[in-house]
């Protein structure tokens, strides 16, 4: 498995042989006409081998259209692979995160922009980075020169919908080491031809093999509602029947609904480490470099995407890599191996040992039990420690868990080693009824339901005073005028905005004592903060000049220009057209039109006659 795949390696371009240094390789940014549906969903198929003289090779790419950059290759043939000390044997699902390299540079297509605005921020398109959903096998075969079987079929896509991708995996993979590269052609087949378009907000059906999925992609609370006219017509277009000269796809014989594409079991990962629920949620919101070792990449990745999810709905703005090798390209950014900077903000997702020694001095880091076996062991024990330290009086002490990284061989120890010291005081009630539910037996997802509902009352209370304080550096109405440029929200002030807490703070929505106020002042130094920050000052800006679009629109123009000079009004007809190209543009994008833009064509046309014509013909109005 330590061989370079950056060395000349060979793969599979349907069918055909080609090298790293082959014309095949490169890829236009425009999209295939005939995978424009699938490129949606789907951004190609990988297979990933295990060659004697390559190590770990690319073996097969579909569609060839969509052939990943030499680095973006490379990258994917170390990671499709669990590190050799890993030893796992039969089949292992996980996942990968890619950063996207520029001379493979993606706009974002314009439907794909549209179901950005309406979907929640966690579930984007993104045209940065790839996600790599992987099944890899590894069985003894006698037959092969080193004694086993080793091969990875790999999902490429830009969307982070885990549960959907992880059962298509699920279903497909068993499949395609029995069938071979005819699968994947099939299946693509059928998710170009019978997958709709991305839509929120709708019942989505996806029929694929045997399967037909159900899924629905909820709206983000703030976007704006698409007109019924619209969607209908993307649906009739996302579902036109197939033409009867076309091969029919198989019809699938089981409906599988998925509650939610995106939501993974939290409390499959975070039950080990339930008694420091709130230090890990301080952590993850404040942006805290957080290494997660394991020995398995399953673990880590769920461990990683479980601790992103904890501050929903609040955006995770760090970088965060599910999983992650010494041969990825960005380990020299991500690890700190030049000196003289700062720490990154980024959780990582490991299971090479010589991690644990190259970050030592890393603040935050969580070892996860060893292997499948004594997961249950950890976890009875784990709430036998966490039930005696409830029933014991609080201390200062409740930072560490299982250990300190002051002493190089307690590192070792399953659970998360920090000095960090909490802001918060724990809620001794929900970890009580959590640990009920380990010792009662309660199904995982109820106990999943439990924890995320707490964990986003809590982010939302966090949230709410921030909100509050946005929404009053908005200009009053009266100082909005049709006749002047749309004035600037104020900008943030922390001392102001820890002043608004003793009377609207955290407190009114939240039980939860502490330094409210010192959480504060972290988290405003966050990459999570300045992504919240420079969202909501964007909105607050186009709200503004919506706000004078519409003043502008319910002005007596007529009347101010009775006594303007002709050079004013042709300034005044300039200044609306340009302000109706771009609310015209924002609205096409938002799929409205409403009254304000009406009325602004008006002004437009009463200026215009004001006007004499000669010189309207010599300006162009």
């Amino acid at each position: 498995m330590n061989a370079d795949p950056r060395q000349e390696r060979q793969y599979t371009i349907d069918g055909r042989q080609a090298t790293g240094d082959d014309d095949t390789t490169s890829v236009s940014n425009e999209l295939p006409d005939d995978w424009i549906r699938l490129s949606q969903w789907v951004h190609c198929f990988c297979v990933v081998t295990f060659d004697l003289n390559l190590g770990q090779a690319l073996e097969y790419v579909y569609p060839a259209e969509f052939m990943p950059s030499d680095q973006e290759v490379s990258n994917i043939c170390y990671m499709a692979f669990p590190d050799s000390n890993s030893g796992c044997m039969g089949d292992t699902k996980f996942h990968m995160r890619l950063r996207a390299f520029q001379n493979m540079k993606h706009q974002t297509p314009a439907n794909m922009q549209n179901y950005n605005l309406d979907c929640a921020p966690a579930m984007r398109y993104d045209s940065s980075h790839y996600w790599g959903f992987v099944y890899f096998r590894q069985k003894r075969d006698p037959n092969l020169p080193r004694g086993y079987f080793q091969k990875s079929l790999i999902i490429i896509t830009r969307l982070p919908f885990f549960n959907l991708y992880y059962d298509v995996l699920a279903q497909l993979a068993p499949k395609y080491f029995e069938e071979g590269n005819e699968l994947l052609h099939r299946a693509c087949n059928q998710i170009n031809k019978q997958w709709p378009t991305l839509m929120v907000g709708q019942t989505l059906k996806l029929p694929l093999l045997e399967y037909n999925y159900q899924i629905c992609i909820p709206k983000a609370s703030s976007s704006s509602s698409r007109k019924l006219a619209a969607a209908a017509a993307v649906a009739a277009a996302a579902l036109t029947p197939l033409s009867t000269s076309e091969q029919p796809e198989p019809i699938p014989t089981s409906v599988k609904v998925l509650a939610s594409v995106s939501e993974l079991e939290l409390f499959h990962s975070l039950s080990y480490v339930i008694d420091h629920l709130y230090t890990l949620w301080e952590l993850v919101i404040t942006s805290e470099p957080i290494v997660v070792v394991g020995t398995s990449p399953a673990d880590c990745s769920h461990m990683v995407q479980a601790l992103v999810a904890m501050i929903a709905p609040l955006e995770y703005c760090a970088e965060a890599r599910p999983y992650f090798t010494i041969h990825d390209s960005e380990f020299k950014e991500f690890t700190h191996e030049c000196s003289n900077r700062p720490i990154p903000a980024v959780i990582l997702g490991v299971t090479n040992p010589f991690f644990v020694k190259l970050l030592k001095d890393w603040p935050h880091m969580l070892r996860l039990v060893d292997n499948q076996k004594n997961m249950q062991q950890e976890l009875h024990k784990n709430t036998r420690n966490a039930s005696a330290k409830l029933a014991q009086p609080s201390s200062h002490n409740h930072n560490i868990l299982n250990g300190s990284l002051t002493a190089a061989g307690d590192s070792s120890v399953a659970g998360l080693h920090t000095k960090y010291k909490p802001y918060l005081k724990k809620d001794k009630l929900l970890i009580k009824k959590v640990l009920l539910g380990i010792k009662t037996k309660r199904p995982e997802h109820v106990q999943t339901a439990l924890i995320r509902r707490h964990l986003l009352e809590l982010t939302q209370s966090f949230m709410i005073p921030l909100e509050r304080y946005m929404a009053s550096l908005m200009p009053l109405q009266k100082d909005i005028s049709p006749f002047k440029s749309a004035p600037n929200a104020s900008s943030f002030k922390l001392d102001d905005f820890l002043a608004t807490l003793e009377s609207a703070g955290p407190q009114l929505t939240s039980t939860l004592k502490g330094d409210w106020k010192g959480l504060y002042r972290r988290f405003v130094r966050s990459p999570n903060f300045r992504g919240w920050y420079e969202s909501r000052h964007r909105e607050l800006q186009l709200t503004l000049q919506d706000l004078q679009l519409q003043a502008l629109s319910e002005a007596n123009l007529e009347h101010w220009a009775h006594d303007k000079q002709e050079v004013e009004i042709i300034d005044m007809i300039l200044k609306l057209k340009q302000k109706l190209n771009l609310y015209s543009d924002k609205a096409a994008l938002e799929g409205n039109t409403n009254t304000t833009q009406r009325q602004i064509r008006a002004q437009i046309e009463c200026m215009k006659e004001l006007l004499p014509s000669d010189l309207r013909n010599v300006v162009n109005l």
